[in-house]
C-alpha cells in the first residue's frame, strides 16, 4: 500500500503549529478539535480531515506527493496515539490541570518535531514493537 511522505510532513507541521497555537493562546478547544480530527483520521484514513486539508492546500503550497511503497498502518497508529495525547491535554486543560495539559501538548509537539527533523516516528516504533510482541506471544501458543 502506498504512503505519501509529503502528506505525513504536512500533518506533522499542522500538528506542531496548531498545538503550539493552542498552548500559546491558551485556547484548549484547538487541541480538542485537532485531537478529534486526528482520531477520526486514524480510524478512517480515507476520510481524514487532515488529508482533505492537505489535498486542498498542497497545490497552493507547492507540495508534490512523495509516494513510497510502505504500509501506512504504523503511521495511522502513531496518529491515534498523538490524538489520545492531544485529547488528554484538552481534558486536563479544561479540568484545571494546566501543567499536565501543557506537558502533554508539548510532548505531542516534541514527538512530531522529532519525526520531522530525523524521520524517527516514536508511534511507529511502538506499533512495530506491539506487532512483534503479538507475534512472539502467538508463536508460543
Amino acid at each position: 500500500m502506498p504512503t505519501d511522505l509529503a502528506a505525513l510532513k504536512f500533518n506533522q507541521l499542522s500538528v506542531v503549529g496548531l498545538t503550539a497555537l493552542a498552548l500559546i493562546t491558551r485556547t484548549p478547544w484547538i487541541s480538542g478539535v485537532l485531537g478529534a480530527a486526528m482520531l477520526f483520521g486514524a480510524a478512517f484514513p480515507q476520510r481524514s480531515p487532515l488529508r482533505a486539508a492537505y489535498r486542498a492546500l498542497s497545490p497552493r503550497l507547492g507540495l508534490t506527493p512523495q509516494i513510497v511503497d510502505e504500509a501506512p498502518d504504523a503511521h495511522h497508529f502513531a496518529q491515534g496515539v498523538g490524538s489520545a495525547f492531544l485529547l488528554a491535554s484538552f481534558a486536563a486543560l479544561l479540568g484545571g490541570f494546566t501543567g499536565l495539559g501543557v506537558a502533554l501538548g508539548f510532548t505531542v509537539i516534541g514527538l512530531a518535531m522529532l519525526n520531522l527533523t530525523t524521520q524517527i516516528c516514536v508511534g511507529c516504533l511502538l506499533y512495530y514493537r506491539y506487532k512483534l510482541l503479538r507475534y512472539r506471544l502467538g508463536a508460543r501458543a
